[in-house]
């Protein structure tokens, strides 16, 4: 009975009105910053793996630190199992919407950002603390909405950001390698304790390590497998869009399947709206809040064009989905179709790596949020708490109504976070054009600089 509430609930807030805003202000925002998403996504990309990182300026980690800390929190298990479920209920079309979804999501990302670096404050510790909560306050002046904002994500943190993960890490050891949850459980309590009771230049430090490594050990794998299968490929391509376009992806209601789906699972993953992501922006080092965008807006270029993509080829190349199969099952056995008996070690390690770099992005994300509702007092009891749900979870036989309860605060977030978006859409449109002033002006220094020699 309860467990079909949850489930009702957890439809409703993931619904179409939801979807409808998050689409919606992906694209007035778009209008609001002249795309800068595709402007300047070269100059972004740039900024990530090639730029100096900022050492002067205040905040707390890099800008690549803060966008690691991001992606460790979205590159997760809706990059394996979100990505199967569109593909099977929405059909391959849906990648097509999801990639929409991820291009307008861009300039969502980018607004969230620059607003949390904008309107962050040092606290106690000394220490940067930003995000929706902030520039609801600070810049919206609707303190109320921050404090919704807040207390929607501490319930999320350890929900989708903890015990579910772990049951996650979990259930894929003991069906991969035969390892027992609680000797999971205490795996995971020492490391996740190691580090996030270090806080975020802990986290931030544990994340620039281990999110580059684990992308680039899932990419090489699907590149391995779409590579042996290459052939396939433009088939691949061509099932795609027939399928998005078709009069099937459209059929099932107000919007079409392949569309609710492709949108709804593109957010899943990449969290563009949601709120979460610019409670880490907040801590960069940066000296224009812009620049700082720039460099959290490749989290969704990263997280769903990149990986989303690569599982939704291996999905249609090597998938069975007209069968019963769904999830991470569907993954599994579309990477053994594809790579043989390896295929299935490969997805049971990337779920360990995605699943635990998501519970570190998310420990921060709570305790910022518990920060501002309670105070420094309340930093160290919640990290003890979040450590103490993520063990749980590992040894916890069915989280399923855990899950929709945490996808209904997850959804929560969005709103007051939207609502902020939308308020201060004029001040991201004028910061944003300071900083392309800021940008013509270094490139014309360094044309100078080059022609002096």
């Amino acid at each position: 009975m309860i467990a079909n509430i949850t489930n009702s609930v957890s439809n409703f807030v993931w619904g179409l009105p939801v979807l409808f805003l998050l689409m919606g202000t992906g694209v007035f925002l778009t209008v609001r910053v002249g795309a800068i998403q595709f402007r300047k996504l070269p100059y972004a990309l740039k900024l990530v793996f090639f730029g100096k990182q900022d050492n002067t300026s205040q905040g707390d980690i890099s800008h690549f630190q803060a966008l690691m800390t991001a992606l460790a929190a979205t590159v997760g298990t809706g990059n394996i199992v979100g990505v199967a479920t569109a593909v099977v209920l929405g059909g391959p079309g849906a990648l097509v919407w999801m990639w929409l979804s991820a291009l307008f999501g861009m300039a969502t990302k980018y607004s969230e950002a620059l607003l949390a670096v904008k309107y962050r404050i040092i606290d106690e510790n000394g220490q940067m603390a930003g995000g929706p909560m902030y520039y609801l306050e600070n810049g919206l002046k609707q303190k109320w909405l921050g404090t919704m904002f807040a207390v929607f994500a501490v319930f999320a943190s350890f929900g989708i950001g903890s015990g579910v993960q772990t049951n996650s890490i979990a259930a894929a050891m003991q069906n991969a390698f035969h390892i027992p949850p609680f000797a999971t459980a205490l795996v995971i309590g020492i490391l996740a304790a190691m580090v996030i009771l270090g806080g975020i230049k802990s986290i931030g430090r544990a994340v620039a390590f281990f999110v580059p490594f684990m992308m680039i050990f899932y990419i090489l794998f699907c590149l391995y497998a779409l590579g042996t299968h290459f052939s396939e490929i433009p088939a691949a391509f061509s099932l795609i869009f027939d399928s998005a376009f078709s009069a099937q992806a459209f059929s099932g209601g107000i919007v079409g399947v392949a569309i609710r789906y492709g949108v709804a699972r593109g957010v899943f993953s990449n969290e563009a709206g949601l709120g979460s992501a610019p409670i880490a922006a907040a801590a960069a080092k940066s000296d224009y809040p812009g620049r700082q965008a720039l460099v959290s807006m490749t989290q969704v270029f990263l997280d769903t064009i990149v990986i989303c993509s690569m599982t939704g080829l291996v999905l249609i190349i090597g998938g069975d989905l007209s069968g019963d199969k769904n999830g991470a099952v569907l993954t599994a056995h579309s990477f053994s179709t594809l790579l043989g008996s390896l295929g299935s070690y490969v997805v049971a390690l990337s779920l360990l790596f995605f699943a635990f770099s998501t519970i570190l992005g998310w420990s921060y994300y709570g305790e910022r949020c518990i920060y501002y509702l309670f105070g420094k007092k309340s930093i160290f009891p919640y990290r003890v708490v979040f450590i103490l749900t993520a063990m749980l979870g590992a040894v916890a036989a069915n989280l399923e109504m855990v899950w929709n309860i945490s996808d209904v605060f997850n959804g929560l977030m969005a709103i007051p976070n939207l609502i902020g978006l939308l308020g201060l859409s004029g001040v991201v449109a004028s910061e944003t054009r300071l900083f392309e002033t800021v940008i013509a002006q270094e490139r014309t220094e360094k044309r100078k600089i080059k022609k002096g020699r």
